[in-house]
């Protein structure tokens, strides 16, 4: 009997734990599926206030919003709450806005700047035109730093924001937002900072030049500098050669101060324009190599910290995906391609087309040496290299930062082979090189000549060659 009583304990026990079991996989599993369900992304409908922004007649912010990379940001804070987008009209932003100031904003370099002054212009709550609003309201922006006042006398013809007046009250609305349009476009106070920084190059410290490091023409490397001398020592050099002019000009000074202060970081500017290259669009190929070719780049790093300038010739992905096999199989080809787009001198657009347009045809000096790279104006713009091989300037001053240039090309340059061709003067010399057999014409002296006299005088001058 009491074997019976537990072994019916027994199965209930087992019962209640396979219950127990059950009841936890399911609960984890809905658990599971609500976190996922809550961290998908929030798909956005045809009727969403961000599709009415793209279709509007605000087209120039709705063309800036898209460079600044922001749609991804206001699809999740749509699908959140709803928002209000004060608009500036098309006219506000092309010909009432600075072109120095939309210039900088359109720098890839400035995209940060771009963002926070969009995102200044959008409040993550809904408020509507109504007349049922009075007085001074502030709200907070998407920026998370700006706030924008609203301010009403409960009409709809005397609404503003920051001062600036809503001249279309609710010109957009749909259920998820709202969009006012304003007279001018709102500027935050570091946005214009940054833009004044820029602008009076503040950021550049005004640091006396020094001379540019020598390079040694045998390895093609920096020469180090001589150690200290202590006072009263004899000098490294001799006195003759101190003094005695050199065989050419000395190069000039470096436009930025180099030497032991270090004051440039080569390197936080290499990867700042390698990023710029990445926002740009179209050079992620170059991208990649600058990142995978470590000594490159850190090799552009120290020259650019030791005060060299540099102007990159980047070819876009189109270019680059026309490179074969055969151009990138040898050991270092990829180094040497490189080498030969990179220019030892600070260059814009500007000032590469003014160069063509008055000298005809330019060389420049690149640091696969001796090779140099010639540019030419064709068809209103720069043209480098030779024949098949040449390449237009496609995108111009994607990054100029006054140490680093990088303009786009829209080809790969390859070293011009210029074919040997031997000058065939005075018949020394055939076409093919060879050396050809010149027959020396004889001089006779002044013996011969008189015996060659006397022999034309009696009538045997013929029977003898030399005076023939």
């Amino acid at each position: 009997m009491d074997c019976g009583i537990y072994g019916v304990v027994k199965k209930l026990r087992t019962l209640l734990l396979f219950i127990y079991i059950f009841m936890f996989v399911i609960f984890t599993s809905l658990n599971f599926t609500h976190s996922l369900s809550s961290s998908s992304t929030v798909q956005i409908n045809s009727n969403s206030i961000l599709v009415a922004l793209l279709d509007s007649h605000y087209t120039e912010l709705a063309e800036l919003v898209e460079k600044a990379m922001l749609l991804q940001t206001l699809e999740d804070t749509v699908g959140k709450n709803n928002i209000t987008i004060f608009a500036p009209k098309n006219e506000a932003l092309e010909r009432d806005l600075d072109p120095n100031f939309k210039i900088f904003l359109l720098e890839p370099r400035n995209l940060k700047s771009l963002q926070t002054l969009l995102m200044s212009h959008i409040i993550p709550t809904r408020i509507n035109g109504s007349g049922s609003v009075f007085g001074l309201t502030r709200h907070r922006t998407l920026s998370k730093v700006h706030q924008l006042t609203i301010q009403s006398n409960g009409t709809s013809q005397q609404w503003s924001v920051n001062g600036a007046k809503i001249v279309h009250l609710n010109a957009v609305t749909r259920p998820d937002g709202v969009i006012h349009g304003i007279e001018r476009l709102l500027i935050p106070r570091s946005v214009q900072d940054d833009f004044n920084r820029r602008r009076s190059l503040v950021s550049i410290a005004a640091i006396k030049p020094e001379g540019a490091p020598e390079v040694d023409p045998r390895t093609h490397r920096l020469k180090k500098p001589a150690p200290p001398q202590n006072p009263g020592s004899p000098p490294v050099l001799p006195i003759y050669d101190a003094l005695a002019p050199g065989p050419s000009l000395a190069p000039a000074p470096a436009p930025g101060p180099g030497g032991p202060r270090h004051h440039f970081n080569g390197e936080a500017q290499v990867k700042d324009f390698i990023q710029t290259l990445i926002h740009y669009g179209g050079y992620n190929e170059m991208a990649d190599i600058l990142v995978n070719l470590t000594s490159l780049a850190t090799e552009m790093s120290r020259l650019v910290s030791e005060g060299y300038v540099l102007t990159v010739l980047a070819p876009n992905d189109e270019a680059m995906a026309k490179l074969t096999t055969d151009q990138l199989s040898e050991p270092g080809s990829p180094e040497q391609i490189m080498y030969y787009h990179l220019i030892p001198e600070y260059q814009t657009e500007e000032s590469m087309y003014n160069a063509v347009r008055r000298f005809g045809k330019v060389r420049y000096d690149t640091l696969r040496l001796p090779h140099k790279v010639d540019a030419q104006e064709a068809d209103g713009s720069v043209k480098f290299g030779h024949g098949d091989g040449s390449a237009y300037l496609f995108d111009p001053d994607i990054y100029t930062d006054g140490r680093i240039s990088v303009q786009g090309i829209d080809g790969v340059l390859f070293p011009h082979q210029e074919e040997e061709t031997v000058v065939d003067k005075d018949a020394t010399r055939t076409r093919t090189g060879q050396p050809a057999k010149v027959v020396a014409k004889q001089r006779r002296g002044k013996l011969l000549e008189t015996a060659c006299w006397m022999l034309g005088t009696v009538g045997q001058h013929s029977r003898f060659t030399s005076c023939q």
